[in-house]
């Protein structure tokens, strides 16, 4: 959650001509521990540095957590868009489909991740996802992959994200 986080800030700062801040924030310190991070994007200088209270989009890799007393919903209003790691709507958690999101957007990032990956590994299938949203373009995410991860590394998580964003569903 965290690399997607500073990829989404790379890719809009480095390759749209705008500004974004992440804010990580991690639970316990260790590997597997619920993380979320807030990220901030904007056409003018962000000077604020803090949580986000009303999210405009929520990016959810990992229903489970719905069921370990965290509140993805927190904030969530009628502007709030879902990208959302999910088969589809017929596979939203009960929590999550009782909250008034504007859009959802599902793609099976895991099944993606594991095809052309080869590991569950959820950045680059969640970020093409978010693309389909509008929030990020696709070719800056695409480039954003490109300069983190190198030629090799990166063309395949460049194929990642264009496959899910081919596959992503909404409701």
């Amino acid at each position: 959650m965290v690399t997607a986080a500073k990829l989404i800030v790379e890719a809009v700062t480095m390759h749209e001509d705008k500004y974004a801040r992440s804010l990580p924030a991690y639970g316990h310190e260790r590997r597997g521990a619920p993380v979320f991070t807030d990220v901030m994007i904007d056409d003018q200088p962000i000077l604020l540095s803090s949580f986000v209270y009303e999210p405009d989009c929520v990016m959810l890799f990992d229903q489970s957590l719905t069921g370990m007393g965290i509140n993805i919903g927190q904030g969530v209003g009628e502007h709030t868009v879902l990208v959302v790691n999910a088969e589809g709507p017929e596979s939203l958690s009960r929590e999550l489909a009782k909250l008034p999101w504007r859009q959802c957007y599902f793609v099976s990032a895991t099944a993606i991740a594991l095809e052309i990956m080869g590991r569950p590994i959820l950045n680059s299938p969640m970020l093409g996802a978010l693309a389909k949203t509008g929030a990020v373009g696709l070719e800056s995410v695409c480039r954003a992959l490109l300069a983190d991860f190198g030629d090799t590394q990166g063309e395949i998580n460049v194929r990642a994200a264009q496959e899910a964003h081919t596959q992503v569903k909404t409701n």
